[in-house]
C-alpha cells in the first residue's frame, strides 16, 4: 500500500492526472479492475485564488512553485530558463571548446621547431653550413657613408 501512496506523489510531482482504479463487484467479489480517469477540470479552476489578485504581498513561489527568477509570470519563467540554459550552457560548452580547441600554438613552439628543421635539411642538402656567421650576405647590406657619421 506504502508503493501505491509513493506512486501517486510521484505523478502528483510530475502533474500526471490522477486515475482511479475502481473494482467492478458481481456477486460481492472483484472480478475486474476498470481504470476510470477524472473530468479535467478548466485552467481557472485549479489556479488559487491569490493567483488572480495582483498583491505585492504574496510570495513568488506561492504563485509559481518552481520559480527560477527570470520572470513572475510561469510560462515566461520556465522558456526564460530554458533559454539560458540552453544557449548559457550548451552552446557555450560546444562553441567555446571547439574555439579553444583551434586556437593557434601559444608561442609557436611547435612551428618553430618544425622550421629548425626544415632549414637543416636544406642547409645540410645544398652543403652550407648549419650555422653562418653572417646572418645577411654581406655583398647586399648597403652601408651609409662614413663621412655622415
Amino acid at each position: 500500500m506504502a508503493a501505491w501512496r509513493s506512486l501517486a506523489g510521484v505523478q502528483r510531482l510530475l502533474g500526471l492526472p490522477r486515475r482511479a482504479a475502481r473494482a467492478a463487484s458481481s456477486g460481492g467479489a472483484a472480478s475486474s479492475a476498470a481504470l476510470q480517469v477524472p473530468p479535467r477540470a478548466s485552467p481557472a479552476a485549479l489556479t488559487p485564488a491569490h493567483a488572480e489578485e495582483e498583491d505585492e504581498e504574496v510570495s513568488v513561489y506561492v504563485k509559481n512553485p518552481d520559480w527560477h527568477g527570470f520572470d513572475t509570470d510561469p510560462v515566461v519563467d520556465l522558456w526564460n530558463m530554458r533559454l539560458v540554459f540552453f544557449f548559457g550552457f550548451s552552446i557555450t560548452i560546444v562553441v567555446g571548446t571547439a574555439f579553444v580547441h583551434y586556437l593557434p600554438e601559444r608561442g609557436l613552439v611547435g612551428w618553430s621547431r618544425r622550421e629548425a628543421e626544415r632549414q637543416i635539411k636544406y642547409r645540410e642538402a645544398h652543403g652550407l653550413p648549419l650555422l653562418d656567421p653572417n646572418y645577411y650576405d654581406p655583398s647586399k647590406i648597403v652601408l651609409p657613408p662614413e663621412d655622415e657619421e
